[in-house]
């Protein structure tokens, strides 16, 4: 019960409730009631709306009142009547799962608090019918919009349902030109960053360990390789290319092949293989960077840091990822649909490579 009381020449002031144990949430009507207007007003106050005529001491009636009581507005009433809600959705097929690629995550759900808007997040881990469910749930909602995003860079089918909402694809593309806005790590940028690396220490013969798997990082990251060695007037040797299975044991087994091409440096297609090499090289009483300088790709932190001596490498914007994934949903960053956007890869240097001169070169 909400009352006041009157003192001699002075108006009506609210009394302060006595909140005991209170088993509904706050109404619209309590508050009306408490600042001495009617729920329209309040309404008017809560929705900002600039257009209506409320003097300054009757919204700061309004404000106390809902600070008081601890009011909260009903969202799902606010979405109802303006077709859509404050979330933002995001489904991923192992994103929250994987060591690094959690980061898009982060850098989604910090970007939509930054505008005003919360993340739901779904993770599938590839069921087909958990997506679809995901997404249907999400559309109940009336999200703004959804991130539909995989834990590798990788071309994707669009979901039927996802058309039903505005949706950005992160991490992933379609491989139909024009089909949707994407956001995808700039491959070709990250091997060029991460050749020029050991190209800024005076390397000339460099090696590149390649994956086997056919994956747009596979082929980006190849490219870059080559742009780096063209830019530096260093003609492509394709005898320098190496495949292998993008892990440890990969990297491992390149070594023997590795050490018969006589080169100074090698540059490995992920941070994994870079550390089988370590092993491999080591093992043949090489140093690493006096003999041979390593540089790595992904900046995966519990790898790259980590390796003694620390692994020079080539981050993937998984934060910047996500965050980019929200500002293009909400329209404020460009989203051609005839290709993807772009995002750097930012090169992370550390003491795998040493400054070379060619008199160190082995033969």
């Amino acid at each position: 019960m909400i009352s006041q009381k009157r003192e001699s020449g002075n108006a009506a002031t609210p009394a302060v409730p006595v909140r005991t144990g209170r088993a509904h949430p706050v109404t619209l009507r309590e508050v009306a009631e408490l600042a001495g207007v009617s729920t329209a007003t309040v309404s008017l106050v809560i929705n900002k709306k600039k257009n209506a005529r409320i003097a300054d001491e009757t919204r700061q009636r309004v404000t106390q009142a809902i600070t008081q009581l601890g009011y909260r507005p009903n969202a799902m009433a606010k979405t109802l009547v303006s077709g859509t809600s404050k979330f933002i959705g995001l489904v991923a097929d192992g994103v929250a799962t994987t060591p690094f690629a959690g980061q898009i995550i982060h850098g989604a759900q910090d970007e939509a608090w930054k505008h005003g808007y919360a993340l739901l997040i779904a993770n599938t881990e590839g069921n087909q019918e958990l997506e679809k469910d995901a997404i249907a749930m999400m559309l109940e909602y009336k999200v703004r919009g959804i991130l539909y995003s995989t834990w590798f860079h990788r071309p994707t089918d669009i979901p039927e349902t996802l058309r039903e909402s505005d949706f950005v694809l992160v991490n992933c593309f379609s491989p139909q030109a024009g089909a949707a806005r994407a956001v995808v790590p700039d491959e070709t940028q990250g091997g060029q960053s991460a050749t020029e690396i050991l190209l800024r220490g005076g390397h000339r013969r460099i090696a590149f360990i390649n994956a086997t798997t056919p994956a747009p990082a596979r082929d980006g990251r190849l490219q870059g390789y080559k742009d780096a060695l063209d830019a530096a007037g260093i003609a492509f040797d394709p005898a320098l290319v190496l495949e292998a299975y993008p892990d440890q044991e990969g990297g491992y087994g390149a070594t023997e092949s590795l050490l018969t091409l006589g080169v100074s440096a090698v540059y490995c297609y992920n941070d994994r293989m870079a550390m089988g090499l370590y092993d491999g090289l080591r093992e043949n009483g090489l140093s690493i960077p006096e003999d041979i300088a390593v540089v790595g790709f992904d900046n995966q932190e519990v790898i790259a840091a980590h390796l003694r001596p620390p692994l020079s490498t080539v981050s993937l914007p998984h934060y910047e990822l996500g965050a980019a994934g929200v500002r293009m949903l909400l329209g404020l960053d460009a989203a051609p649909l005839d290709s993807a956007v772009k995002i750097p890869c930012p090169p992370v240097e550390r003491s795998s490579v040493a400054v070379h001169s060619p008199a160190q070169r082995r033969a």
